[in-house]
This record gives structure tokens, C-alpha cells and sequence, in this order.
């Protein structure tokens, strides 16, 4: 019988700790040198384009003073050898690392934590014992700007590595000391913790507020695309009438054809009964779709049966707006002739809709309705004066344009909308009859 080897919590939170251990050096080299940080905010962000150089400049004028400052406290205490040059060296190469971090805040936050060290070991022989040790206010403040714009671009857990190896950069260096100092590290730890802490702070509120702009993006354009869908949805179950009156005559007139011959032959007769047969399988078929395409409002009960309305009712359609308090005015041009079931319901709708839109936003205009046949094709357009009313509250948040495009595109034709020069507002769509017919 094989041995079960029994791990207890001790032994398991050994071997757990060890293995953190063990991955310590890899995580990092893998959090403070290879991954990236997050990248700047794109040019095309709302004021970041304008504020960058500002930012930059504001820094640039606090590095400056503070690197001036830090220059005397690395200067010897004896008074007499003055102040040696690479001293003003070592804080200037801080001053621009602190700068540098704007754009590269880690390689910045690694420069500054290897000046730090250098400057400790090369000046603490020299410098005055009474001077805090190993950071002078001067020397916090460029140690915890690097801090500050690293925790700004990186995950907290990195910014916290950072913290830590800069916190025992600066106990290792006050442990080789060849003098008695003042040591400030019970200070510097709460100060640094609360750069980082602040640090790491806006960069979760800046994360929040992408990934909130990104949601409503996302929102956005769900809400979009079931706009469509919803508006695709009507223009099919008014389609589905006009393509089921076509079938339903189909059918019956398959039935009626064999009784206007005398004598009819069997292949005449089975013709004839298939394309009934086939005519009464699509009525079928289309009252499937019917039903997948049906509205979920309660009025779409009442309009389940009413017949598409067409051109003749034009007339009608503009009498009541005008008794509504609009002004129209209606034009035809061309030949007037028959069109295709789909290509009036199309230009009454587009005709109702823009209609509907110049009651909503110009009451008081005066609406031009123009239709023109042409021998390819019919062109509609509506359009209003300059609006001279208050626009009707609540009632601009419809999907007539929407509508209107996807019915022209449904015919394969074209559709523009668009202020006029003086002031007012149209739309125009131009339907071809070839692909309608």
C-alpha cells in the first residue's frame, strides 16, 4: 500500500515562502527593468496635450532650486576646500533625472536611486555630522519626486518594490558611515510611504476614470447597434406586407388561371398547383419571420394588420401636419407613374419621418416636400426654414434618421441630411428603381 505524505500548514507555509523567495529576483527584474509603464496619456486627450509642457516647465523650475540646495549640503564642513565640482555634477544629474522621470519615470527612479547612493558614499566623509543622514530634505525631495512619477505610471505592487530597494539603498549606506550622524530614516520612511501612497493613488483614479470612458464607449455603441437593429426590425415587418399581398395574389391566381382554359392539360395543371403550393409555403414562411420580428410594444397589436400605406395617401399624410400648425408646401416633378410597393412605402415613411422631425425641432418653419421622377429612379426631399419656434421638450430623441438612411440603403440608394445655408435643415434621398423592381 503506497505512503501518503501528509503536508501540514507549518511545513506547507515553509515550502510557500521558500518558493516566494526563490521567484523574489525574477519578479524583480521583471517589475523594476523589464516591463513597461503605463504609456502617457495620447496626444489627442482633452487638456493633457496642453498641460504636458506646462508640467514639465513647473518641474523643471522646483528641480532646479532644489538641486541648488542640495549642492550645499554636500559641501565640506571644513569651509576652506570650497565646493568641489563633482558635487555640482551629482545634483544636476539628479535635478534632470527628476525631469527625465516625466517620460521615463523608471530608468528616472534607477538613476536617481544610484545618485543617491554615490553621492552618500562620496560626501559622507566631508560633510558636517550634524547634517541629517542619509537624506537631507533637499535629498528626500528628489529622491521621493522620482517615487511620486514612477507610482503615477506603474501597478502599486512595483511602486512598492521601488520603495523598498530605495529604503534599503539608504539603510546600507548609513550602515558604512565613517561618521556619527543624525539619522533621519524614521522620518524619511513615512514621507516617502505617503509620496508613493498619493502616487499610486492617482494613478488608480486616472485607470478608473479610462476604464469608465471605455465602458461608455462600449455603451455607446450597444446602444447604437440596437437602435439599428430595432429600426432594421420595423422596416422588415413593414416590408413583410408588402411581400406577402404579392405572394397571397400569386397564389390565388394559380388557382384561378386553370379555370380560365378549357380542357387544361395535367402538365398545365400540376404547373399551376405547385406554384400555389410554393406561394402558400412562403405566406407561411413570412408569418414565421413575422413572428420573430414581431414589436414588443402593445401597439404593435393594432398595426399587425393595418395595411402599408402608399403614395396616394401622401396627400392625407400632409393635410395632417398642416392641421398640426406646420406649414408645407408640396411639389412633384416628372412623370408621375407607378412605383414598386417597396419604393412608395419607403418614400412615405422618408416623407412622415422628416415631417415628424420639423414638428419636433421648427414648429414654427415652413416645410418644402419635393418629389421627382426621374427614369432611373425617384428623388425625395424635405426641407424646412430656419426654425422660429421653441423646439416641442422631450419629444428629439426618436431614430427618424436613422430609419431614413437604412430604408434608402435597403433599396440601394442614397441619403444625405444636413443644415442648409440659411438656417434651416433637409434631407434628401435618391431611390433607384432598376434594383427595386
Amino acid at each position: 500500500m503506497p505512503r501518503v505524505t501528509r503536508v501540514t500548514g507549518k511545513a506547507w507555509d515553509k515550502e510557500h515562502l521558500a518558493g516566494a523567495l526563490r521567484r523574489l529576483p525574477r519578479t524583480l527584474r521583471e517589475d523594476l527593468w523589464t516591463a513597461p509603464v503605463d504609456p502617457l496619456p495620447p496626444a489627442g486627450t482633452p487638456g493633457w496635450a496642453a498641460w504636458r509642457p506646462v508640467f514639465v516647465m513647473l518641474l523643471l523650475f522646483g528641480a532646479v532650486p532644489v538641486a541648488v540646495f542640495h549642492v550645499q549640503d554636500m559641501v565640506p564642513h571644513d569651509g576652506v576646500s570650497g565646493i568641489p565640482a563633482y558635487t555640482v555634477l551629482l545634483a544636476l544629474l539628479q535635478g534632470a533625472a527628476l525631469v527625465a522621470g516625466v517620460y521615463r519615470p523608471l530608468t528616472a527612479w534607477w538613476a536617481m536611486t544610484a545618485l543617491t547612493a554615490v553621492v552618500l558614499r562620496v560626501g559622507e566623509p566631508v560633510v558636517s555630522p550634524d547634517l541629517l543622514f542619509p537624506w537631507s530634505p533637499t535629498g528626500m525631495a528628489l529622491q521621493g519626486g522620482a517615487l511620486f512619477l514612477l507610482a503615477l505610471r506603474v501597478h502599486p505592487r512595483r511602486s512598492a518594490e521601488a520603495l523598498a530597494i530605495t529604503l534599503l539603498t539608504g539603510l546600507v549606506c548609513s550602515a558604512f558611515t565613517t561618521q556619527v550622524h543624525n539619522y533621519d530614516t524614521p522620518r524619511a520612511i513615512p514621507v516617502l510611504l505617503a509620496t508613493v501612497v498619493v502616487g499610486a493613488s492617482l494613478r488608480g483614479l486616472r485607470v478608473a476614470r479610462s476604464e469608465v470612458v471605455t465602458q461608455a464607449g462600449l455603451t455607446a455603441e450597444e446602444r447604437a447597434r440596437r437602435t439599428l437593429l430595432e429600426e432594421r426590425n420595423r422596416i422588415a415587418r413593414e416590408l413583410h406586407d408588402v411581400v406577402a399581398h404579392h405572394m397571397s395574389v400569386i397564389s390565388i391566381q394559380a388557382q384561378v388561371a386553370r379555370h380560365l382554359v378549357e380542357d387544361p392539360s395535367d402538365e398545365l395543371t400540376e404547373n399551376l398547383a405547385g406554384i400555389r403550393e410554393n406561394a402558400v409555403d412562403a405566406l407561411n414562411e413570412l408569418r414565421r419571420v413575422l413572428g420573430v420580428l414581431r414589436y414588443e410594444d402593445a401597439s404593435s397589436e393594432g398595426l399587425r394588420h393595418a395595411p402599408q400605406p402608399t403614395l396616394g395617401r401622401l396627400d392625407e399624410l400632409i393635410g395632417k401636419v398642416r392641421g398640426a400648425g406646420l406649414t408645407v408646401v408640396s411639389e412633384t416633378t416628372g412623370g408621375r407613374r407607378p412605383l414598386p410597393p417597396g419604393v412608395e412605402l419607403t418614400v412615405f415613411r422618408i416623407v412622415q419621418e422628416a415631417l415628424s422631425n420639423v414638428l419636433r425641432h421648427a414648429p414654427d418653419a415652413t416645410a418644402r416636400v419635393e418629389i421627382g421622377y426621374r427614369s432611373a429612379g425617384v428623388t425625395v426631399r424635405v426641407a424646412n426654414t430656419a426654425p422660429g419656434g421653441t423646439p416641442v421638450p422631450g419629444r428629439g430623441m426618436g431614430h427618424g434618421l436613422l430609419g431614413m438612411r437604412e430604408r434608402a440603403a435597403m433599396l440601394g440608394g442614397d441619403f444625405a441630411n444636413g443644415p442648409t445655408p440659411g438656417g434651416g435643415y433637409e434631407v434628401v434621398a435618391v431611390l433607384p428603381l432598376e434594383d427595386s423592381v
